[in-house]
């Protein structure tokens, strides 16, 4: 037996109990006639004493020969601590140690196993297995297994079955670039890793599963950031015999469980708003509701004066920001800098101060009078004290830019508070989108969505026009589910695939399968499915999703612990009938 207890048990209760306890040197303190070593496991610390006067001189010299990290077991007598550690669960006790045996070795880590480490980020990222000894990243894989066996247990109680489908499926050109993996037995031929299981999860509801869910890896090869790695990991759900107000319902119970029992957050409202109300008054489709800031349109109260900069703008549009009246010029010009970085774009921001005396002052006063800014005042919705953030251009881009900066600013100003929660729903997303590249509409979603009731004979006259029957969950500004009520009769898809450029032989290519099944009695069926990773990260009170995933990639896709992706060798090439090309 290793260990009679683990390093976060002991209490006061158990003096003068003999115990066996096993895990890493955290640190050691040597005053030579008596040594303190701090044992750290999984669930805690707990501080072992040697001395000269209760310890032989033998074990003594053991102890001081320790390491930082080396694994050891020890047996001893637990004693009251004299000085005592009121920041620790096991400060009011010690462990006498009789019995030192290593366990083993460890060199000196590359980095300081603590809290707040001397550690770099990528090289954490190459040493994860020591990274994840620490505290911080610890305690988050311990919060996301809690979070992941709360939805378990939640939807198993709800009715729903666990159900794993196929890693390896066929490649389809909608949607992100897919991982393929190429077949040894099949020559010339290849798998992808999932996107989703989609089709799987619809061929599910025609083969009468019901209710389906399932906490499932996906793959999508594609540009990473913050809240996006190559592989991550989605709670699946698909219903059957269900109307959109069914699924709505489903998955707020969901959401508000998991708020009420990993957060302690009781949330009684989930509104609901359209998306073109979304992009309209924040300028993108997953708005954070925590705070205002709305965009208040101004081309009728801007465009009517000498100003070539707003005369010339499909969209002027501005922000009331809070008291931001007290910013100096010199912040103000910051604020002007960050907006005309290229990763918003935008040529420049107007601005108005709203002063206490309900006069006003802006950066274009030879344009504008006092009746004139107060209608933007109005607008904007901004009171005395605000400052009245305003840019101008081509519609799309500028609500972009303006979400870009209201967002920014929020975090100035501490309004994003991590523990204060807003759920949203997002409603009537357009189902196609036009590409200019290739001059063809794309569904916005996916193909098998299906359009809002009594919209299908749109999709010969305007296309741009019909509304998805498709619908986003928001969470503090994060999308962190998405889904739809889906097509389920052969005569709808195959419209859907002609309109979305499929010849029939290559519709029936790609999903002859699926097709085939809508013909034996599909049931009127939807789901959603939500991101686990941003999700927990999220209810963790962060936005990074990497601490919340054991092994994550690095920003070019690369785990640069295992270094992969790697080269494999000729032998294998030729089993898989593959030939690299090595030409620049």
């Amino acid at each position: 037996m290793y260990r009679s207890h683990n390093c976060g048990e002991l209490r006061a209760s158990h003096i003068n109990e003999e115990v066996t306890l096993a895990g890493w040197v955290q640190k050691s303190r040597d005053k030579g006639f008596i040594v303190w070593v701090d044992l750290r496991d999984r669930y805690g610390i707990t501080q072992l004493v040697f001395d000269e006067e209760r310890t032989s001189k033998t074990l003594i010299e053991q102890a001081q020969n320790l390491g930082r990290e080396f694994v050891i077991q020890v047996t001893g007598k637990v004693i009251e601590r004299a000085s005592k550690n009121p920041n620790i669960p096991t400060g009011d006790i010690e462990i006498l140690v009789s019995e030192l045996t290593i366990l083993n070795e460890a060199k000196l880590p590359p980095f300081t196993i603590e809290d707040k480490t001397d550690g770099g980020e990528d090289l954490r990222m190459k040493y994860r297995y020591l990274d994840i000894r620490r505290n911080p990243v610890k305690n988050s894989l311990i919060f996301r297994h809690k979070v992941t066996q709360e939805v378990r247990n939640y939807l198993s109680n709800e009715g729903f079955i666990e159900v794993e489908t196929p890693y390896l499926i066929k490649s389809t050109p909608e949607g992100a670039r897919d991982f393929v993996v190429p077949s040894r037995m099949n020559e010339g031929q290849f798998y992808a890793l999932p996107q989703s299981p989609q089709t799987f999860k619809q061929l599910l509801m025609v083969g009468g599963m019901d209710k389906y869910f399932q906490i499932v890896k996906c793959f999508r090869d594609e540009d990473l950031r913050a809240d996006r790695q190559p592989e991550f990991t989605q709670i699946d759900c698909e219903m059957a015999f269900i109307e959109q107000e069914d699924i709505l319902n489903a998955f707020e119970g969901l959401t508000r469980h998991l708020l009420k029992e990993i957060n302690g957050v009781e949330i009684d409202k989930f509104p609901r708003m359209l998306y073109d109300d979304a992009m309209r008054k924040y300028g993108n489709d997953k708005p954070d509701i925590r705070f205002g800031m709305e965009f208040g349109e101004l081309n009728e109260v801007a465009q009517h004066k000498d100003f070539n900069v707003f005369n010339s703008a499909e969209l002027v549009v501005g922000i009331a920001v809070p008291g931001g009246n007290t910013y100096t010029r010199k912040e103000i010009d910051k604020l002007i800098d960050w907006v005309k970085r290229p990763q918003v774009g935008a040529l420049g921001m107007v601005y108005c101060r709203c002063n206490d005396d309900g006069s006003f002052k802006s950066s274009v006063d030879k344009f504008y009078d006092q009746d004139d800014l107060a209608k933007w005042a109005e607008a904007t919705g901004a009171k005395p004290g605000d400052l009245i953030c305003m840019l101008s251009g081509d519609t799309n881009k500028v609500r972009t830019q303006l979400s870009a900066l209201r967002m920014e600013l929020a975090e100035r100003l501490g309004l994003r508070k991590s523990d204060e929660f807003a759920p949203l729903w997002v409603m009537d997303f357009p189902l196609l989108e036009w590409d200019e590249d290739t001059e063809r509409y794309h569904a916005m979603h996916h193909p098998f969505t299906s359009p809002k009731p009594g919209q299908l004979d749109l999709l010969k006259t305007d296309p741009g026009a019909v509304k998805a029957n498709a619908y986003d969950l928001v969470l503090n500004g994060n999308e962190i589910g998405g889904g739809s009520i889906r097509i389920h009769d052969k005569e709808t898809q195959a419209l859907m695939f002609d309109y979305l450029g499929f010849t029939e032989e290559e519709a029936k290519a790609q999903f002859g399968f699926l097709m085939d099944a809508f013909q034996y009695g599909a049931p009127p069926h939807g789901g959603l499915a939500f991101g686990l990773d941003r999700l927990v990260a999220i209810l963790g009170g962060q936005e990074t999703i990497r601490d919340f995933i054991a092994f994550p990639k690095n920003n070019n896709g690369r785990d640069v612990m295992i270094d992969a992706p790697a080269p494999i060798d000729e032998e294998q090439l030729k089993e898989l009938n593959l030939k690299l090309n090595l030409q620049s």
